[in-house]
């Protein structure tokens, strides 16, 4: 196999040209495809068989639905209140949950991974963190050596230095940090106003040695209103002097329809789709030449970064976090909305709190709907899940593991790829398919191609909501 190639070239027409809508891939097949007919009883049994089949570590992801008030450009499933007595109820279900998804579980698993996230994950007080986190050692191995990877998302207004050590004490040591931008005119207008100074302090705290902190991630966000070339580039100088590991750079997507606190952002003060586009090239380019690897998507990090050993050794996934590392373990998700997948299914909870509350009160999970793969799921969530994670598909492997001939079962997939190999997008190189310096920013339209869901939802004038791919 030839090295991973991580240069990306920002062509503008081409990206224009291409963004269209289509899923994230977070999972395959996609939460469009989940339903009903799969619940506790379903999840459970896959628990269970997961001890018995070659068991692996797990990765638990913990759900805080609260924020203090509403950015207006989230869409994030988020209970806004100031009333932190609410959090009381949530944690009473959330403890019967962990007990009875930790009965399920083999302790001889280790937790290799524990991720919360929100919501405002530090809405919970320290008490009722250490409380979650008691909770979990209860019913699961978690682990205290350096090996672990214990992340938390902070929203710098709620955590000071010193709550940073406590929760390095807890055992977190990676944090990610909502940024979205340091100009004062652009957080006014998505209603976050936060202080450059306290966030800045915050990310030298964590390099203090004795925190033990291996990793943090800035979260920033192009596209939203106010923005233009020359602040947004000052908020990325800042954020490279402070020098995180990770930075995650997310498209905007203005649809008050689907979310009501965007309907609160003044239509004069939305970016045209021209000057969006020119933030993304400026970020790219920005983050590139400061010594950023472009991992995929909205993700960058250093090369020391445990994403970028991950996607070269193979390893690196794609989750309802985004990308991650870890891809060989189950991960299970508490809390509202949360989403699980273990083997070869994915599980999602109840999406409201009064739902989720009514599920966990009748004794059982809150498992709400999900989905089962077939062998063709299987199939192309690994073809999908090595385009968008090592941006290069080699037959022999895929048909190694799925008893398949490459070439035959996809031949109209290596057809239709035609028009994106002419513009560029991919290559074909033999038995293998490599995404190009012009295509990674567009790898989700060569995934596309082999989403056999999508192309069934089309013939049928099925019209899925999805976000555009850029």
């Amino acid at each position: 196999m030839n090295a991973l190639s991580t240069t990306t070239i920002f062509d503008a027409d081409l990206v224009r040209r291409y963004d269209g809508p289509g899923p994230r891939y977070t999972s395959y097949p996609t939460a469009v495809q989940f339903h009903a007919g799969f619940g506790t009883a379903e999840y459970e049994a896959a628990a269970r068989e997961s001890n018995s089949r070659d068991p692996k570590p797990l990765s638990i992801y913990v759900h805080v639905p609260f924020c203090e008030s509403p950015c207006f450009y989230c869409g994030c499933n988020k209970v806004i209140t100031r009333d932190h007595e609410r959090a009381k109820p949530y944690l009473e279900r959330l403890f019967l949950e962990i007990d009875r998804q930790g009965a399920l579980f083999d302790k001889s698993r280790a937790v290799d991974q524990l991720h919360f996230g929100g919501g405002t994950p530090t809405f919970f007080s320290d008490e009722e963190l250490a409380a979650v986190f008691a909770k979990m050692r209860e019913n699961f191995t978690l682990r205290d050596d350096p090996g672990r990877e214990y992340s938390i998302e902070i929203d710098p207004r709620t955590v000071s230095v010193e709550r940073l050590e406590v929760l390095a004490k807890l055992g977190f040591n990676r944090v990610s940090l909502g940024v979205q931008d340091f100009d004062p005119d652009v957080q006014v207008a998505v209603n976050r106003v936060q202080s450059p100074e306290e966030t800045l302090a915050l990310i030298a705290k964590t390099r203090d040695p004795a925190l033990q902190i291996d990793s943090v991630s800035i979260d920033l966000i192009y596209g939203l209103p106010r923005q233009n070339r020359t602040t947004f580039a000052k908020t990325l100088e800042r954020v490279i002097a402070a020098r995180p590991d990770r930075i995650a750079a997310y498209s905007y997507a203005h649809l008050p329809h689907l979310f009501k606190p965007q309907k609160q952002i003044k239509l004069e003060d939305l970016i045209t789709p021209a000057e969006k586009l020119g933030l993304l090239g400026l970020t790219v380019e920005t983050l590139t030449e400061a010594g950023y690897v472009y991992i995929g998507m909205d993700h960058f990090a250093l090369p020391t970064d445990e994403l970028v050993r991950a996607q070269q050794a193979g390893t690196l996934q794609r989750n309802f976090q985004g990308y991650s590392t870890r891809a060989e373990c189950d991960l299970i998700a508490v809390g509202v909305s949360s989403i699980s997948k273990v083997g070869d299914t994915y599980a999602q909870n109840a999406k409201s709190l009064p739902e989720y509350y009514r599920m966990i009160d009748a004794g059982g999970l809150a498992v709400q709907r999900g989905v089962a793969l077939e062998p063709d799921d299987r199939l192309r969530r690994d073809v999908i899940q090595q385009l968008m994670c090592a941006t290069r598909l080699e037959f022999g492997p895929i048909e190694a593991r799925h008893g398949v001939r490459f070439e035959e079962y996809f031949a109209a997939e290596l057809e239709a790829i035609g028009p994106l190999e002419k513009d560029d997008l991919v290559a074909r190189e033999g038995p293998s398919l490599r995404i190009t310096a012009r295509g990674r920013l567009l790898m989700r339209n060569v995934a596309m191609l082999f989403d056999a869901h999508l192309k069934k939802a089309a013939t049928a004038g099925a019209q899925p909501r999805f976000s555009r791919v850029v």
